[in-house]
C-alpha cells in the first residue's frame, strides 16, 4: 500500500507548529540545497502574517507582469529579462513565504537568484518542472545584470535565445502555478482584485 500526503495536509502541519527542515517531509531536498548553496538552514513556520505577505508579493508580481503583458518591456530582450526577473522573484518568494520560509531568510539567501528560488520552491512541492523555465531562471540570475545598461554596460552573458514573447509566456505560466498552489487571487488589468461570484 502506498501512502501519499497531500500538500494541504503538509501545510496544515506547518501551520500547527514550526518545523525544522531536517524533520519536514522534504527535509532531504532542503538539506541538499542548503549544502549546495552554503545557506543557513531554514525553519519553516506558517502564520497569518506570512500568508498575508505571500499574497501581497503575489499581487505585486501580477502588477509588475502587466507591463510585460502590455508590451512595455518587450521592445528589447534586455528590458524584458530585467522585468521578468523582478516578477519571477516576487512570485517565487510568494510561494516560499506561503509554505513557511521567512521574509528575512529569503532576503538574505535568495536575493536576485531566480535559479535558487526555483530550486527551493520545487524542493518543497511547487512542481514546476519545466526545462525552459529552469533555463530561463539561469539566464535571469542575477536579474540586475539585465537592467541599467547605461550604468553597468552590456550583460556578461547572452540571452539564451529567448524572445520577449517566450519570456512572457514562461513568466505567465510561473504566475499561474503560484496562483494554483497558493490560491491567491489574480489581479485584473489595472491592479484591481478579481472577484468571483459563487454559484
Amino acid at each position: 500500500m502506498v501512502i501519499t500526503t497531500s500538500r494541504r495536509a503538509l501545510l496544515g502541519t506547518l501551520t500547527a507548529a514550526s518545523i525544522t527542515a531536517d524533520i519536514a517531509p522534504w527535509g532531504r531536498a532542503l538539506a541538499y540545497l542548503h549544502d549546495r548553496y552554503e545557506d543557513a538552514p531554514v525553519t519553516l513556520r506558517r502564520s497569518r502574517e506570512s500568508r498575508d505577505l505571500s499574497r501581497d508579493r503575489f499581487q505585486s508580481a501580477e502588477i509588475a507582469f502587466t507591463g510585460i503583458k502590455a508590451g512595455f518591456f518587450r521592445r528589447h530582450i534586455r528590458t524584458t529579462l530585467h522585468q521578468a526577473g523582478a516578477v519571477a522573484k516576487l512570485a517565487l518568494c510568494a510561494y516560499l513565504l506561503d509554505v513557511g520560509f521567512s521574509d528575512a531568510w529569503n532576503a538574505g539567501h535568495i536575493r536576485q537568484d531566480i535559479s535558487k528560488a526555483l530550486a527551493y520552491a520545487n524542493a518543497i512541492g511547487f512542481g514546476l518542472d519545466c526545462p525552459d523555465m529552469a533555463r530561463l531562471a539561469v539566464i535571469l540570475t542575477p536579474y540586475w545584470k539585465w537592467g541599467y545598461p547605461h550604468l553597468i554596460g552590456d550583460p556578461p552573458m547572452d540571452d539564451g535565445g529567448f524572445s520577449p514573447e517566450q519570456v512572457c509566456l514562461l513568466i505567465r505560466a510561473l504566475l499561474d502555478r503560484v496562483h494554483d498552489v497558493t490560491g491567491h487571487a489574480r489581479l485584473t488589468d489595472g491592479g484591481h482584485q478579481q472577484t468571483t461570484i459563487a454559484s
